[in-house]
């Protein structure tokens, strides 16, 4: 039996969500997302890529500025939806808003609750080294990521996965998972279980200050800093210039042989050193410049010893 629901998200992350539920045939009658920002060359005003689907559905899109007001409450009721689906909307939901469906507000997070509840999960489950990921259908309470979970799948993190590979991955794994879920919910047995106390990490929002890279640390936790932060906002590092260092973001490289000192280049081929073991770099960017392969950089800007990356 579908269900009438409110679908809340913004970005790419959300659009298979709301594309699989409409498909399972339930009756989306209200999309809430964020407003247009300025983007681009001309800065003229994107509407979300939520925004961007939802339209295309014909269904009806909110971007309202705040859920705090009794005129967004009642707006809210107004949809007299059964349930609402929530999938990195990007604002808090007030309790009135989420004890207004019946059957209660559900989130997709990208994390294996309770660890890395917060805004970035999948970044900093690379960057800590986690073995694996995946999404957790979670009922909703006035917590930061505490409600009870319904649903979960895993998926196994590489040392070759950067956080755009993993989004890849998760985002369909997790549209299928909340269909599954709401479908369970429609014929009464979604079943909740608390999440435990322990094992609880809280994944911050990224700070650009934290994405330089330090070569003075080991190879694979450099290697998961890089690939946490590929392709945004970019882990980076400076090359000495003929007037002033060039910024460089690397985007993606592998493991491999060689020992010197930190951020010396070891050969010809992009190898740097660490402070144990190397990497070699495989994709990188240059300000302002399209990403490109290590091969192609080296063609404009040749790169052997003794250079160093600072």
């Amino acid at each position: 039996m579908p269900l009438r629901l409110i679908f809340m998200g913004t970005p790419d992350f959300a659009v298979p969500t709301l594309l699989e539920l409409v498909a399972h045939g339930h009756e989306v009658v209200a999309v809430y997302t964020r407003a247009p920002k300025p983007a681009g060359r001309g800065m003229k005003l994107q509407p979300s890529p939520v925004e961007q689907e939802a339209r295309r559905l014909g269904i009806p899109v909110l971007t309202p500025t705040t859920l705090k007001t009794p005129e967004a409450l009642d707006e809210f009721r107004a949809h007299q939806a059964d349930a609402a689906v929530v999938v990195a909307y990007g604002m808090i939901l007030p309790q009135a808003i989420l004890d207004a469906p019946p059957l209660g507000c559900f989130n997709l997070h990208g994390s294996l609750l309770p660890r890395w509840r917060g805004a970035a999960p999948i970044n900093r489950a690379i960057m800590a080294g986690d073995a694996e990921s995946g999404v957790m259908v979670m009922k909703m309470d006035a917590g930061l990521d505490t409600g009870d979970v319904a649903m979960a799948e895993r998926l196994p993190i590489t040392d070759t996965m950067t956080a755009a590979d993993l989004h890849d991955a998760l985002a369909p794994l997790g549209a299928d998972l909340m269909v599954r879920a709401m479908g369970a919910l429609a014929r009464g047995g979604l079943r909740l279980q608390k999440q435990s106390e322990d094992g609880v990490t809280y994944a911050a929002k990224i700070e650009k200050a934290e994405a330089r890279i330090d070569w003075r640390r080991p190879a694979r936790e450099v290697l998961r800093h890089i690939h946490g932060l590929s392709p945004f906002p970019g882990a980076w590092c400076e090359l000495a210039g003929d007037s002033e260092p060039a910024r460089i973001k690397i985007l993606r490289c592998e493991p491999a042989k060689g020992a010197g000192a930190p951020g010396e280049v070891l050969d010809d081929r992009l190898t740097i050193a660490c402070g144990d073991g190397a990497i070699r770099i495989l994709e990188l960017q240059r300000a302002g410049k399209a990403p490109m392969k290590a091969a192609d950089f080296l063609r404009g800007t040749p790169l052997k010893p003794p250079a160093r990356l600072g």
